[in-house]
């Protein structure tokens, strides 16, 4: 009878070669995710460290204290009602709007056909849009300036930076070149053994399949305008009512260099649309990236 009730309470007891195993297990998972834990918090704390100072008051921002005494929500209006900020916004909306929905455009016909078209010199072609990547945009701009400055009188406005879109962009072309590879071809000779033709056959057949890569496309230009620093202080700087929030943050840090918690709060309203953007569309932006470049 004794040896009867002995069995269980033993067999409940762990064995130690259950304990090691549970403790390799445990080592196992630390060792992997510790560095994916320390680059979240390297990535993570500097937007905590913003965020926190943009609701503390004038006197403590410049103390060393990390959360606010009182939280003060009222610096988010005080940055609103700053001259020019809606402007900013209104103008940041139209360049990175706009000039998305341009680059989309114009990009996609042409990767289509140098993804899927078979014509002399489609390599030459290829090797130029390639080549105007790795030309540095600050090589051109002064003939660029001049064009847009002294033959079209658009200097002062934001035209100079949204117009060159709808001409296409390399980077654009040749991610969505490669997204358009992985595509079998066997879809688009279907498409057109039916009577589609090529227009028909990009709009109905390719461009449902190639969502994932033309939203990463609209993403990166999306985020490339909005943070664009170099272009409206060349084409813009002029005149403060075509100012974008990348370039009228450094003129509300000028006039707020004191004021470390409503500079802290105009940076969170200027990174806070990007974040959400891509906190909503990372679907589609990472299965964009990841496919691109399978085949090519």
């Amino acid at each position: 009878m004794t040896q009867l009730l002995d069995t269980p309470a033993r067999a409940l007891t762990p064995a130690p070669e259950a304990k090691a195993a549970r403790r390799r297990n445990a080592l196992h998972w630390i060792a992997v995710h510790s560095l994916g834990v320390a680059a979240a918090l390297f990535f993570t704390l500097p937007f905590v460290f913003v965020f926190l100072t943009s609701l503390m008051s004038d006197s403590q921002a410049l103390s060393r204290d990390l959360i606010p005494h009182t939280w003060e929500w009222d610096n988010y209006r005080k940055v609103f009602d700053t001259p020019g900020f809606l402007t900013w916004w209104r103008n940041t909306l139209l360049y990175a709007g706009l000039g998305t929905v341009l680059t989309v455009v114009s990009s996609v016909p042409v990767a289509y056909a140098l993804a899927k078209f078979r014509f002399r010199g489609r390599n030459l072609a290829l090797m130029l849009v390639i080549s105007m990547m790795m030309l540095p945009p600050q090589v051109v701009v002064i003939p660029m300036y001049l064009f847009w400055a002294r033959q079209l009188d658009l200097s002062g406005t934001l035209w100079p930076l949204i117009v060159p879109m709808a001409l296409g962009d390399a980077f654009s072309i040749f991610l969505l070149r490669q997204f358009l590879t992985t595509i079998p071809d066997e879809y688009v000779d279907a498409a057109k053994v039916d009577g589609c033709g090529d227009v028909r056959t990009l709009l109905k057949v390719v461009l449902p399949m190639a969502k994932p890569g033309i939203a990463a496309v609209a993403l990166f230009q999306f985020f490339y305008a909005w943070n664009d620093y170099f272009g409206p202080q060349i084409y813009a700087s002029e005149n403060p009512g075509a100012w974008t929030l990348s370039y009228g943050l450094e003129s509300f840090k000028g006039a707020h260099h004191t004021d470390w918690n409503l500079t802290m709060a105009a940076t969170v309203l200027v990174m806070a649309p990007v974040i959400l953007v891509f906190f909503f569309a990372q679907k589609a932006f990472v299965e964009g990236v990841t496919l691109t470049g399978v085949k090519g």
